[in-house]
């Protein structure tokens, strides 16, 4: 078994607990975008998960986007009933979910209240998310993604 940094290794525990059917691998380049990511995996861009915070009405939220879209804030709001939505800043990144900014997993949640997952995502057989690393990416389906971590399904990019 790989001796993975202490961050990689919070997301491989999950992945144990909850016996998944999903990987962690290390990418010795780095992973720091989505765009550098799907190139060293070699997928689609749409198929890379951007795990992007937000603060929502005071409480940390994370919106999982499909790497060629752009969160909207408005459809997180609309989701969430908020009245106010932002972009978290990098110290609220730590704080929320115990990762850094570029290489937040999915899970495990931290001090994230809610979890949504752009619906775009569920269409493809494989994702690949940051798994608390620059240099470490988790495989998963879909549904492993949406189960583990615990998230909504609802459409969350800005269309054209």
């Amino acid at each position: 078994m790989p001796s993975w940094p202490e961050p990689v290794e919070r997301v491989a525990t999950v992945l144990r607990v909850a016996a998944a059917s999903a990987r962690i691998e290390e990418f010795a380049e780095g992973t720091p975008t989505a765009r550098e990511a799907a190139r060293v995996v070699g997928c689609e861009l749409a198929q890379i998960v951007k795990s992007i915070v937000f603060v929502c009405d005071g409480v940390y939220v994370l919106a999982l986007v499909p790497g060629d879209r752009r969160a909207d804030e408005r459809a997180i709001a609309r989701a969430l009933g908020a009245a106010h939505v932002r972009a978290a800043r990098a110290e609220e990144v730590v704080e929320a979910t115990g990762f850094e900014p570029g290489a937040v997993a999915p899970f495990p949640r931290g001090r994230v209240s809610d979890v949504l997952m752009d619906a775009g995502l569920l269409l493809h057989p494989v994702l690949w998310a940051g798994a608390g690393s620059e240099s470490h990416l988790l495989s998963l389906t879909p549904a492993e993604l949406q189960r583990l971590a615990g998230a909504r399904s609802v459409e969350l990019t800005a269309r054209g």
